[in-house]
């Protein structure tokens, strides 16, 4: 307290010198008008200026929580899609009963740790078993198809991404049909993959778009690329085809984890038939 009236003693003047100054500028502003209403649009100025800064910074901090908001409503909408439901239909004398039941549903998740460098990329999820994730579910972005689900604990997921030496998925071409395989691309491009082992009478264009097929295990349609090459395989009987892939997985965030509510049923008696067969 000593050294702050020790202070103010000192520069007195100054202090004094301020406040004349103060009050002069107001009795200076408010009655002028013309001073008044230039000094009114000028602080309304700056303080809009500060309020919109301020509004800007709270929106960037916010942004996590409207992306998680955005995903979990894309979720919502995908489980409603046709695509994620079969049809019961039963037919009894000249009454058909068609009901469309839910085959697929859709788990939002954020992407928490991902690879795309090396030959064998995985993508760490921030969900796990605890939120209905489980082995061999398929994965998803808004942009196509993104992996196959290869490990889980309660809280996290590992996925096999689609830019895996190991990952295969059953595809077609969207316009004509025909199916084939996908893969990645041998030179590790994280932009490409390839759709081998089409017949040769597909016919293929430059742009045409790939999509899972019923044989894989996520919904049919799901974009994987469009083709971007053809390159007819030895032998001449099959097409191999360069795919520029749809989703981007350097700016990967937000995904979708497939659950197919009929995927044990299918499993367990495919492998049932198996064993008979041996």
């Amino acid at each position: 307290m000593r050294n702050l009236l020790i202070f103010i003693t000192k520069y007195s003047a100054f202090f004094l010198f301020l406040i004349f100054e103060a009050i002069a500028l107001y009795i200076f502003i408010n009655y002028n008008n013309f001073q008044k209403a230039s000094f009114i649009n000028t602080a309304n100025e700056v303080t809009g200026n500060m309020y919109r800064r301020v509004n800007n910074i709270n929106d960037y901090l916010s942004l996590k929580e409207i992306n998680d908001s955005l995903a979990k409503e894309n979720a919502r909408l995908r489980n409603q899609l046709k695509s994620s439901q079969y049809v019961d239909t039963t037919g009894k004398g000249s009454v058909v009963d068609t009901i469309y039941k839910q085959q697929y549903s859709y788990i939002e998740a954020r992407v928490i740790n991902n690879s795309v460098n090396h030959r064998m990329n995985y993508i760490t999820l921030n969900k796990g078993s605890h939120d209905g994730i489980a082995k061999d579910m398929g994965v998803v972005s808004d942009a196509g198809v993104v992996g196959i689900v290869v490990q889980t604990s309660q809280h996290f997921s590992i996925v096999r991404s689609l830019l895996h030496k190991d990952t295969r998925i059953s595809a077609m071409l969207a316009a004509s049909k025909e199916g084939g395989s996908f893969m990645w691309a041998e030179d590790m491009d994280p932009r490409k993959g390839l759709l081998y082992d089409v017949a040769n009478d597909a016919q293929p264009r430059l742009g045409d778009l790939v999509v899972t097929d019923q044989h894989s295990l996520f919904p049919i349609g799901i974009p994987l690329g469009k083709v971007s090459n053809l390159k007819p395989k030895t032998g001449g009987f099959f097409l191999n085809m360069e795919v520029r892939l749809a989703v981007d997985f350097s700016k990967l965030e937000y995904v979708y984890v497939i659950s197919n509510k009929l995927a044990t049923e299918q499993t367990g008696l495919e492998a049932l038939q198996k064993t008979e067969d041996e």
